[in-house]
């Protein structure tokens, strides 16, 4: 899939809007999110020229292991956290003196997630069709990773301090980046430097997080505790994790059926025109991100106003001419971007191009119906998605490779359409959810 649209992220940022609102002016709302912004922004980038870097001086194998490494780390965090992330946050916001032991409760389990994670990894990395030195820099790469559970970015989050999440956020690509413009290792070493880049930036994203954060240790009423307890089972948070799973194997999961069913060299191709096509993605999240509070207080004739076809077609205009543009000028940017080699992931640049104008009424609708109270619903349609992914991924990658990947990417966002289609049809007889609903999405 082209990019990853984590919208459990979009719940959480819609319950710190609704608790900001009391003490801040829209003047302030907007400065903590180009804070938040700011750090989000210099973190793709490095993420990019590193990529850049690594196509230009190393080749497509190179890109394609350390894309396959990155889309590994991606799935440690949902595994760690499974809602604990948003969860957490929810009630720090919610009880801010009682922060130390919302985060003693959270920190602990989030620690012993992450530890069961690492066989997985090593399952993973046996399994890719790689090199030995290749698969043991595999699963050093993505175990680093699991330092991602000592941080407490998801607190700074709770308490509205976007910048320190922010900051936090582009520690490990500005790391990574900063370790190969200064390592400019050989093609036999680069690897490990990816990795000390990597450990680095996940040691000092903690180290920030864990610097700017203040946790009360007032004493709490018996009451309360008894509220975070509850708020943090497993029957409540299970929902947000599995929303989070979910979405991403929706649009990551191409990248790692195809480090196991087919060779480097197509997923370096196919993460090639992946991230091209994730820089255009990314922009138009954040347009649905600002919606997100504007949906949640819509009643139900106002729901209705918002699926009328001339709100949807000029989506899928602006989507097609994108897509277009992107597709005519696929081979000049793919050559600028990573190099004459790269050519070669022309024709997947083609075909997921086409994803832009599903992807932009996608988001759309499915940002929509979970402000409105349907994140349960939303959850069916993207397991459904993903499940179909996996499926033509096992009969096409084996025979075609990348190209058969993309050409999944599209069948998939046409069922993820469907479902959420059918699923709209429903949003405009739905009531307006009430606070206690609304405090249901934030934490399921």
């Amino acid at each position: 899939m082209p990019a990853t649209n984590e919208w459990p992220s979009h719940v959480c940022l819609f319950f710190l809007y609704q608790n900001m609102s009391a003490r801040t002016s829209a003047s302030g709302l907007l400065g903590n999110v180009i804070n938040l912004g700011c750090g989000e922004l210099m973190g793709r980038a490095c993420s990019v020229a590193t990529v850049v870097w690594l196509g230009h001086r190393y080749g497509i194998t190179v890109v394609g292991v350390y894309a396959l490494a990155q889309s590994l780390t991606q799935y440690l965090q949902p595994l760690i956290d499974f809602g604990l992330r948003h969860v957490g946050a929810r009630l720090v916001a919610l009880y801010p003196h009682a922060a130390c032991a919302i985060v003693d409760q959270v920190q602990s389990r989030r620690i012993f997630r992450a530890t069961l994670t690492l066989p997985l990894l090593l399952a993973y990395a046996a399994c890719a069709k790689l090199p030995l030195e290749m698969k043991v820099f595999l699963f050093v790469f993505s175990a680093a990773g699991a330092l991602y559970a000592v941080s407490l970015d998801w607190v700074a989050w709770g308490q509205g301090h976007l910048r320190i999440v922010g900051i936090a956020k582009s520690a490990v690509p500005v790391s990574i980046l900063l370790f190969l413009a200064a390592g400019r290792p050989s093609a036999h070493r680069v690897v490990w430097w990816l990795v000390a880049g990597n450990v680095f930036g996940w040691l000092l994203q903690a180290g920030i997080s864990r610097r700017w954060n203040r946790l009360s240790s007032e004493l709490i009423p018996s009451q309360q505790m008894e509220e975070i307890r509850a708020s943090l089972a497993w029957r409540r948070t299970r929902v947000m994790g599995l929303a989070w799973l979910c979405n991403l194997a929706f649009n990551n999961i191409d990248v790692l059926m195809l480090g196991v069913m087919s060779s480097p060299e197509q997923v370096g191709l196919y993460g090639a025109a992946y991230r091209i096509l994730n820089q255009v993605l990314a922009t138009y999240y954040v347009l649905t991100q600002a919606l997100y509070p504007h949906f949640a207080r819509h009643d139900t004739k106002q729901r209705a106003r918002m699926l009328r076809p001339g709100i949807l077609l000029p989506l899928l205009a602006g989507g097609t001419v994108l897509a277009a543009f992107i597709s005519l000028s696929r081979r000049p940017v793919l050559t600028v971007m990573f190099g004459h080699p790269f050519l070669a992931a022309a024709p997947l640049l083609a075909l997921l191009a086409w994803s832009i104008p599903l992807d932009f009424l996608t988001s759309y609708l499915s940002n929509a119906l979970i402000a409105w109270g349907l994140e349960r619903r939303i959850l069916l349609c993207t397991a459904i998605a993903a499940a179909s992914d996996i499926l033509l991924n096992l009969a096409f990658i084996p025979r075609f490779g990348a190209r058969g990947a993309a050409a999944n990417t599209l069948l998939s966002y046409g069922i993820f359409l469907a479902a959420l289609g059918l699923v709209g049809r429903t949003a405009t007889r739905h009531t307006t959810p009430s606070p206690s609903e609304i405090d249901a999405v934030a934490c399921p």
